[in-house]
C-alpha cells in the first residue's frame, strides 16, 4: 500500500502487507514498483480506493507497462472527461442538468448566457469539490473565471445548470464488467448543491417513491455497463419533479463506501478487490441494501469551530473532515443519533431562530415550525419569515437582522436566548448579511442548520427523542 496522508496511514500497516509512507506521484510510485518487480511477480496495481489522485496515475502508469487491475484507463477516462461522457449519456438516453464546456474565459461567459443563472461551475479532475461554485449573477461568474481557474484547452470548466431545491442521490454499485450489483442507495439530506462529502444521507432512502428507486438501479446498471466497470462506481443523481439527472459518474471507490459496507453489513470494498483480481460477483453472498431493517444516517463532522472566522454555510466545495453514522428503525431517531455524533446536541427546550429565504417557504417549513411549536419551544423570526408564519396561524415574535438595527439576532444569540437556529439564505448580499449571526452561534455552540432539509429534519429529530429514550447497540450486533 502506497499512501502519504498522515491521518490514514496508522491504520494501513494492520491492512497490508507493506506500506509505502510516500506522495503519490508518478515517480515516487514508479520506484517502488520497481522495487516491487525485483523482489517478485508485481501482477497489477488497484487505483480505485484512493479518490480521485490515483486515478490520474493511471494512464501513466498504463503507458509504462504496468497492469491496472479492475477498470481500465481507458473507461476512467470515459467517465472523467467531460465531452466523452456526455456523448455516452446521449447514447443510453439518460438526462443531463443543461450544461457547457468552456474552453476559453469567453466562451464560460457564453454558454452562461445559453443555460441562464444559478448554475454551478467546476473544472474537470477535481478532489473533493475544489474551485466548484454556485454562481448566481454575471458579476459572480466574471469574478470566478479572473479569480478561481485558469480557463484554458487543456483545463476546460463544465457548466450545469443548477437544480434548485432538487434532492441528490448517492448510489455505490459492484460490477465485474458483466453483472452489476447495487450495494447502496443514498438519499442527502441537504438538497443538490452541497458538497456530498458535508451533506447528511440515509440509507435506505427517506422519502423516495419506490419507482424512483427501481429507475435509479435501472440507470446504474446502464452505466456500469456501459462504462465495463470492473469493481466500485458511485455515481450522482438529482431528482426533481419526478425527473432523475445524472449529475456524475465516478468510476472508483467514493468516501461513501465505508459508510454503506456498515449499513448493509457487507464487505464491499472486501468483494471489490476480489473482483478486481478476476473473480465474479456471483461468487459472493451479495446483500440487497432494500433489505435492511432501519435507517442508517450518515452526517457530516465539520470543523469550522477550530477556524475562528470561517463561515459556517454550506457548498459545493468539501469542508468536513471526518464522518460519523447513526441507526435506528425509525428515520428521525437514526437523524437525532447521527446528530449527537457529530457533537452537536439537540435542545429539547427553548427559543428556536427562523430566517428563511423565499424560495423555501412552503409547507415543509410550515412542518418544521409546527414541530417545534407542538414541542414546547417558543418561535423568534426575521419579518419576511415572521409574516409568512403569521399567514398560516404560526405565532413568532419578530426580531431584527444585523443591518436592521439594534437589538438584533446576534444580540439574542450572545445572550444566550437562542436554543436553536433555522437559517437558509439566497444571494451573495443575504449571505454576507448573516455571516455574523452564523459566527456567534459557533462561537456559543448553538445548533444552526443551513438548508431547509436539514432543518425539517432536525425538528423532527426533536420530537423522535422526546418519544422515548435513544437505545445504543454495539456496531457487531
Amino acid at each position: 500500500m502506497i499512501n502519504c496522508n498522515p491521518e490514514t496511514v496508522s491504520t494501513d500497516y494492520d491492512t497490508s502487507d507493506r506500506l509505502y509512507f510516500e506522495p503519490l506521484t508518478y515517480e515516487h510510485v514508479m520506484e517502488i514498483l520497481r522495487v516491487e518487480q525485483d523482489n517478485g511477480t508485481l501482477h497489477g496495481v488497484i487505483v480505485q480506493f484512493g479518490g480521485q489522485t490515483p486515478l490520474k496515475l493511471a494512464n501513466a502508469l498504463e503507458q509504462a507497462g504496468i497492469p491496472i487491475l479492475g477498470t481500465t484507463p481507458d473507461a476512467i477516462d470515459l467517465a472523467e472527461d467531460r465531452e466523452r461522457f456526455q456523448d455516452l449519456v446521449t447514447q443510453l438516453g439518460l438526462k443531463q442538468p443543461h450544461n457547457g464546456i468552456a474552453h476559453s474565459d469567453a466562451e464560460a461567459l457564453e454558454i452562461a448566457v445559453g443555460i441562464g443563472f444559478p448554475l454551478v461551475i467546476r473544472p474537470s479532475y477535481v478532489l473533493g469539490g475544489r474551485a466548484m461554485e454556485i454562481v448566481r449573477d454575471q458579476a459572480n461568474l466574471e469574478r470566478y473565471i479572473s479569480e478561481a481557474v485558469v480557463v484554458s484547452g487543456d483545463s476546460p470548466v463544465l457548466l450545469d445548470s443548477y437544480l434548485s431545491g432538487a434532492v441528490e442521490i448517492d448510489v455505490d454499485a459492484l460490477s465485474d464488467g458483466a453483472a452489476v450489483h447495487v450495494a447502496g442507495i443514498m438519499q442527502h439530506i441537504e438538497e443538490a448543491g452541497v458538497h456530498s462529502g458535508d451533506s447528511a444521507c440515509s440509507l435506505p432512502p427517506y422519502s423516495l417513491t419506490q419507482d424512483i428507486i427501481d429507475e435509479l438501479k435501472r440507470q446504474t446498471k446502464a452505466l456500469a455497463r456501459a462504462l465495463n466497470v470492473v469493481g466500485l462506481m458511485n455515481i450522482q443523481f438529482a431528482v426533481k419533479d419526478g425527473d432523475i439527472y445524472l449529475i456524475e459518474v465516478n468510476p472508483r471507490a467514493s468516501r461513501t463506501v465505508p459508510f454503506v459496507a456498515k449499513a448493509v453489513r457487507s464487505p464491499i470494498a472486501a468483494i471489490a478487490a476480489r473482483v478486481m483480481a478476476g473473480e465474479p460477483l456471483s461468487n459472493f453472498d451479495l446483500v440487497d441494501p432494500g433489505s435492511i431493517k432501519g435507517f442508517a444516517v450518515k452526517e457530516a463532522v465539520l470543523p469550522f469551530a477550530r477556524f475562528p472566522g470561517v463561515d459556517t454555510l454550506l457548498g459545493p466545495e468539501m469542508r468536513s473532515t471526518g464522518e460519523v453514522m447513526g441507526f435506528d428503525s425509525k428515520f428521525h431517531r437514526a437523524f437525532y443519533k447521527a446528530q449527537l455524533g457529530a457533537g452537536t446536541k439537540l435542545p429539547t427546550v427553548g427559543k428556536a431562530f427562523l430566517s428563511i429565504k423565499d424560495d423555501d417557504k412552503g409547507s415543509t417549513l410550515l412542518e418544521a415550525a409546527s414541530c417545534l411549536l407542538e414541542m414546547g419551544f417558543t418561535l423568534t423570526a426575521t419579518r419576511g419569515t415572521a409574516a409568512f408564519l403569521a399567514e398560516a396561524g404560526i405565532e413568532s415574535a419578530v426580531i431584527n437582522k444585523v443591518y436592521e438595527g439594534r437589538p438584533n439576532i446576534v444580540d439574542q444569540i450572545k445572550d444566550g436566548d437562542i436554543a436553536l437556529i433555522l437559517n437558509t439564505t439566497a444571494g451573495t448580499q443575504a449571505v454576507d448579511d448573516s455571516r455574523s449571526m452564523r459566527a456567534a452561534a459557533l462561537m456559543d455552540r448553538i445548533p444552526y442548520y443551513t438548508t431547509l432539509a436539514a432543518s425539517h429534519a432536525a425538528a423532527f429529530a426533536i420530537k423522535a427523542h422526546a418519544e422515548g429514550d435513544i437505545g445504543v447497540k454495539a456496531l457487531q450486533e
